[in-house]
């Protein structure tokens, strides 16, 4: 989930959402969406689904928490709106094209996993190197993969190896490390 921590001004409305915005609130629709490719994976989501909770478009972008999906894909009506900084006059209440999905805050991740960390284990996962290194071990092979394969499901990133802790993240209770 895409989330901007720092304010931008959009059709003269602040789209600032951070972690602390989404915490206070708790559960929210994950609006706004303009990306067929996203639209799709949020199609494809289900309730329980793991979603992290990234921070873009500010000068360290990253996850900086964890969320769940509470509300299946239903259409996006900010969308329709002309006052809304989303809004889409390609799309029609008939036939919508762009939905969203309500997301429940689980909790904010011990450590900022900051994006380039994760280029960093990108670019450690070519063909020949499978393993992650020593200091992000618990995150194994699958989230090595995934983080190669570049994927922006987060339900792979989230589950590597079989290492989960009851939240779904990276890594096991106990251990430290960026997501641990």
């Amino acid at each position: 989930m895409k989330a901007e921590p720092d304010s931008r001004i959009v059709k003269g409305k602040d789209v600032k959402f951070s972690v602390d915005d989404f915490a206070t609130v708790s559960t929210t629709a994950w609006e706004g969406v303009r990306n067929a490719e996203a639209r799709n994976i949020m199609k494809s989501m289900h309730v329980g689904d793991k979603v992290l909770f990234y921070h873009s478009n500010c000068k360290n972008p990253g996850i900086a928490a964890f969320a769940e999906v509470s509300k299946e894909a239903y259409p996006d009506y900010t969308a329709w709106d002309p006052d809304h900084p989303y809004y889409d006059a390609k799309t029609d209440k008939a036939n919508p094209k762009w939905y969203m999905v309500d997301v429940t805050f689980r909790s904010r991740a011990k450590h900022f996993i900051p994006l380039s960390l994760i280029k960093h284990l990108a670019s450690l996962s070519s063909s020949s190197v499978s393993d992650p290194p020593d200091e992000v071990d618990y995150i194994g092979k699958e989230g090595m993969k995934a983080i190669k394969d570049g994927t922006h499901q987060s339900r792979k990133i989230e589950r590597p190896a079989g290492r989960r802790d009851d939240m779904g993240r990276l890594g096991n209770a106990g251990r430290t490390g960026w997501l641990g």
